[in-house]
């Protein structure tokens, strides 16, 4: 995104305003979902942003809610990943774990800082967009990323609605503005009189984002791209946007710093193993039909990678993301399936995945019914928490005992006694 010109006025902002021949015949059902995303057809959209459990999306330990003082609610999470008990062979655990975050909350590097405002943008799509108020936010994307960036820049209580997939605490009662989970409804938008739009490409149509521009809307369409080295990108378009660029410089160097620690964390640890981790990211909607491998590009290439895994998908030159096939899930023969918790619990656990798709069976991680889930607002959600979604899927990967010793879910199948 680049600066066209800033006018030197300043504006306050206001905290009170407000597929596949793998699957089992049960499994074979119609890909019947909206729109596409940038590197993935309509299936996607709907699933990573309509399929969010029932109610508040932010109680429970899980979510950042309240748990016994004596009890953690994500056990070892204060021990660094080198001290925890280390498992000597990833790729020879049995049974899954669900990755825990301890906090699920976006900690802001700033208290309502001030906008410096009006400021003009090229967008992502080209787009020249002034921005001259920053007091009514609506930030919405498929994967929860924008608000959550909003979040860190101090701007939380200027956000007036949400996606789907915003999640993290302080937004369960922003109304969503996401129909059908993943469309944007034009008429609930402008009902909140938002005074800029943050959204990318991954979520549409399209003619709704031209509806709010022609209702005098100001639309910034920030990059689509989630990446683990593109974090620091999307902070900066939308706190330029936003007119706070130096509030983005401070959470860039917030993040950075938080990531490289991690990242030397899961360094060393990786270092010990004689090998790494064959990983797989595969998305689910057993309810829907939707099996997907994602690759190369997805953004789950880079997380894999991060957390001390390979990526196999990667390495049979799997781009994107896509239906999955039988032959892909044997030729990559994955050691450990990632996945999203909701996804895995829409085919009835670890077993129920591999009876509607047998080619897992065939697999290391099938052989020994490893996956590891994480929520599924949290996984993708490259932003402000990508450092703390790192350690905490670094933990199930090299420390999995440790994470399951207090109960977070180590486990062979959800009906597991």
């Amino acid at each position: 995104m680049r600066i066209l010109h800033r006018p030197r006025h300043r504006s306050e902002t206001s905290t009170d305003r407000a597929a596949s021949s793998g699957l089992s015949a049960s499994a074979r059902r119609p890909f019947a979902l909206g729109i596409a995303t940038v590197a993935a057809a309509a299936a996607i959209t709907l699933a990573l942003t309509g399929c969010q459990t029932a109610g508040d999306p932010t109680s429970g330990p899980a979510s950042g809610g309240t748990t016994s003082a004596s009890v953690p609610a994500c056990p070892g999470s204060a021990t660094p990943l080198s001290e925890l008990a280390l498992t000597d062979d990833p790729a020879a655990v049995e049974g899954g774990t669900t990755a825990c975050l301890e906090n699920r909350g976006v900690q802001p590097v700033a208290e309502a800082p001030t906008s410096d405002l009006p400021v003009t943008v090229t967008d992502s799509e080209g787009n020249t967009v002034t921005v001259e108020d920053a007091s009514r936010i609506l930030a919405i994307d498929i994967s929860g990323t924008l608000a959550a960036t909003v979040w860190g820049l101090g701007l939380g209580d200027n956000l007036v609605g949400r996606d789907t997939s915003t999640t993290f605490p302080g937004t369960a009662d922003l109304p969503v503005v996401t129909s059908s989970g993943h469309s944007l409804n034009g008429e609930a938008i402008l009902d909140l009189a938002p005074t800029v739009v943050l959204t990318d490409t991954t979520i549409g149509p399209k003619e709704v984002r031209q509806q709010l521009r022609d209702a005098g809307i100001p639309v910034v369409v920030i990059t689509p791209d989630r990446r683990i080295d593109n974090v620091d990108q999307i902070i900066g378009e939308v706190a330029t946007a936003l007119g706070v660029s130096s509030v983005g410089e401070q959470l860039s160097t917030r993040v950075d710093g938080e990531l490289a620690a991690v990242t030397a964390q899961v360094n060393e640890v990786a270092a010990r193993a004689s090998d790494r981790p064959r990983v797989m990211f595969l998305y689910v909607r057993g309810s829907a039909g939707v099996y997907y491998i994602f690759g190369e590009g997805s953004g789950a290439d880079t997380l894999i990678e991060t957390i001390g895994g390979v990526d196999v998908a990667g390495e049979i030159g799997w781009q994107g993301m896509k239906p999955m096939t039988a032959e892909a899930i044997v030729q990559a023969a994955p050691d450990v399936l990632l996945m999203m918790t909701d996804g895995l619990e829409s085919v009835d656990g670890i077993d129920g995945l591999i009876e509607r798709i047998p080619a897992i069976a065939s697999t290391p991680a099938g052989q020994h019914k490893r996956v590891i889930d994480m929520a599924d607002g949290d996984v993708l959600s490259f932003g402000p928490r990508t450092p703390q979604i790192v350690d905490a899927l670094a933990r199930a990967l090299w420390a999995p005992e440790s994470v399951g010793a207090a109960g977070s879910t180590t486990r062979s199948s959800p009906s597991a006694e």
